[in-house]
């Protein structure tokens, strides 16, 4: 499944400049374009590139944020330790432009929302190198037949890296991520399986099953001068040895993503925030 986050983190990565002040606004609001390459859904022999435009906002508050994280609240907060509330979503499909899923019906978009747990293994006093292991659990959901659908579970448990420096005056962040993925029989169905009425020839039907899922990297580079954030994204995705890779829609083990994008921030709030 194609992740809207994975769409995002082309933007995300734009907004994890730092000013050079210890302190920083309570809000930033602003736009930016993003031009990012992905595949139709993890699996997916076919990827297409996308020109997003995209609203850039962050709040920094002590229980609600907003940033390259996501919008999540925050209920546990210690030197070590957090755990907040995130969100995530995959964007739509249209079966008639991907030829495994011909005649299918198309992937609605889907929502996904649930806790995760943080734990810093590296985190210096500025926050300038942090290292963490995450641990997120989501429930997704979508809307079906005039009603809301429970699309199932997933589980990331993925290691983060963080590095923000500054090089010519500007500041730049490193960030790295790497993770397995798991997800439980609803929520792999919902993107592998194959009714029996859908069924072909070339497409037998197939139910898919709950458990390991493949594993997902990603490096992003961000730099931020003044108002103007610029930053990018490559993502490397594997289904190889998932629970459901014998899915006639899974085309391909490996898929790679990228994307670059910019952003500018119009106004800043007066009043500043936790950092």
């Amino acid at each position: 499944m194609t992740h809207i986050g994975a769409i995002i983190a082309a933007t995300a990565v734009l907004t994890t400049g730092k000013v050079f002040a210890e302190t920083l606004p309570l809000w930033e609001a602003g736009a930016g374009l993003a031009t990012v390459y992905l595949p139709d859904y993890r699996g997916s022999e076919e990827a297409r590139a996308y020109a997003l435009p995209f609203p850039y906002f962050i709040y920094r508050g002590d229980f609600l944020k907003a940033d390259r994280d996501g919008v999540r609240a925050r209920f546990f907060d210690s030197e070590r330790v957090e755990l907040d509330l995130s969100f995530g979503a995959t964007v739509p499909v249209r079966s008639r432009k991907n030829r495994a899923r011909a005649g299918m019906p198309d992937l609605r978009p889907t929502l996904e929302v649930g806790p995760v747990l943080k734990i810093f293994v590296i985190r210096d006093a500025k926050r300038d190198n942090e290292l963490e292991l995450r641990l997120p659990v989501r429930r997704a959901l979508t809307w079906q037949d005039g009603g809301v659908k429970d699309a199932g579970t997933l589980f990331f448990p993925h290691v983060n890296l963080d590095r923000k420096f500054d090089w010519a005056g500007r500041r730049f962040n490193l960030g790295t991520l790497a993770g397995v993925q798991f997800g439980d029989r609803r929520y792999h169905d919902y993107f592998y399986g194959v009714a029996p009425a859908n069924a072909t020839a070339d497409r037998p039907a197939y139910s898919a099953s709950g458990g390991y899922a493949g594993w997902q990297a990603i490096a992003a580079l961000s730099a931020t001068a003044g108002r103007i954030w610029v930053g990018g994204f490559v993502k490397l995705d594997s289904v190889r040895g998932a629970v459901f890779d014998d899915s006639p829609l899974v085309r391909r083990n490996t898929n790679f993503s990228a994307g670059i994008g910019a952003s500018y921030v119009f106004a800043r709030s007066s009043q500043q925030g936790p950092r």
